[in-house]
């Protein structure tokens, strides 16, 4: 945030529960989120940049009486929401249109990876006998991947070779697609799961953008040690090469007083949790790379042939939505701060989650 600095000296007072900076008679107080306490010996690194404002590194301490929108988890994964035996309604995110109404499902089954069936044809001595298998879900099945889950349409009429995109009668946002003329694949990102008894609630589209897919990596990392990923839309093309760097860093931000001037908020208004004048969420710190119009063509190139690297698919409008999220990120950080020289992913974006 810049500051008017004209007139030095200046005075940074730091104190548990919040930060001064006093210059001349003018004060610009900043408020921690209660829960939150400042250790004012770890204070490092104070610097001015023209333009920017003061930088300075402070360790924070977070209490065990935080705020709850610390430990908030504004979306829940498939895995964790959805159960067998209860009843949920399936909505279109955009509009709120009703996809499919209080169905119970008997199983909730995760699916493999993408590469199971090559990993057992390594182990077998044999020829693969899965190998013309199909993993399609029955009757009141649920099948959880990475990124997309599939239900049974119950329609056995012959599968379109036209058009395999489903989409929402309502908005005509693309949903999923047609695996099979039995089973449909719905986009995580594109659908909202909620109990029966619930009714739907509006949730702003970045946020739930944001969410879903930080939470796809952050899975993902866990059980797979992997830390790169590949973005990709419906219609084969890499979008985005994702670098994540930590899942553990904590967001605070305060506005200060309404005299002083913000030039850099980290989401804005539509990015981040109604959080008021001081707000604390959890996030993910990630590299990134865009790859439309052939940018980056060398790296993405170089990314497509390497095992570390985890490719996740969703609708091409997604992919093109997530990008513009995370360019208002980079942007909303000082300019020092956006890049990391000693990657070759330059940009630097959040997650919140």
């Amino acid at each position: 945030r810049e500051a008017n600095l004209r007139n030095l000296p200046v005075d940074i007072l730091i104190m548990p529960a919040s930060l001064e900076v006093q210059c001349g008679e003018a004060c610009a107080p900043v408020m921690l989120p209660t829960g939150i306490r400042a250790a004012p010996s770890s204070c490092r690194g104070l610097r001015y940049l023209p333009g920017e404002g003061l930088h300075l590194r402070l360790r924070v301490h977070v209490g065990s009486s935080t705020s709850p929108l610390l430990s908030l988890e504004l979306f829940s994964t498939l895995s964790e929401s959805l159960k067998p035996q209860k009843s949920y309604t399936f909505y279109c995110q955009s509009c709120g249109g009703v996809i499919r109404k209080e169905g119970k499902f008997l199983r909730v089954l995760p699916l493999p990876s993408e590469n199971w069936s090559a990993l057992v044809e390594e182990w077998c001595c044999h020829p693969n006998p899965f190998a013309r298998s199909v993993l399609q879900p029955q009757k009141d099945d649920c099948f959880l991947g990475d990124t997309f889950f599939l239900l049974n349409s119950g329609n056995k009429s012959p599968k379109s070779k036209e058009n395999t995109r489903v989409i929402c009668k309502r908005c005509k946002t693309v949903l999923g697609e047609t695996v099979s003329s039995e089973t449909t694949k719905y986009y995580v990102t594109e659908v909202m799961i909620q109990p029966s008894e619930e009714s739907f609630s509006t949730i702003p589209r970045s946020q739930f953008i944001q969410s879903m897919i930080a939470k796809c990596l952050v899975e993902i990392s866990s059980a797979k040690s992997t830390f790169r990923f590949s973005i990709k839309g419906d219609d084969g093309k890499v979008y985005i090469l994702i670098w994540l760097l930590n899942s553990d860093t904590l967001l605070v931000e305060s506005l200060g007083s309404l005299s002083s001037h913000c030039v850099f908020t980290l989401f804005g208004d539509t990015l981040k949790p109604d959080s008021g004048p001081e707000g604390a969420w959890n996030a993910i710190k990630a590299l990134y790379q865009p790859c439309i119009k052939s940018r980056n063509k060398d790296l993405a190139d170089a990314w497509e042939d390497d095992i570390g690297v985890h490719p996740l698919t969703f609708p091409s409008e997604t992919c093109l939505e997530l990008l513009l999220i995370l360019g208002l990120s980079t942007r909303s950080l000082p300019p020092s701060l956006r890049c990391m020289n000693s990657f070759q992913v330059r940009n630097c974006c959040f997650f919140s989650m």
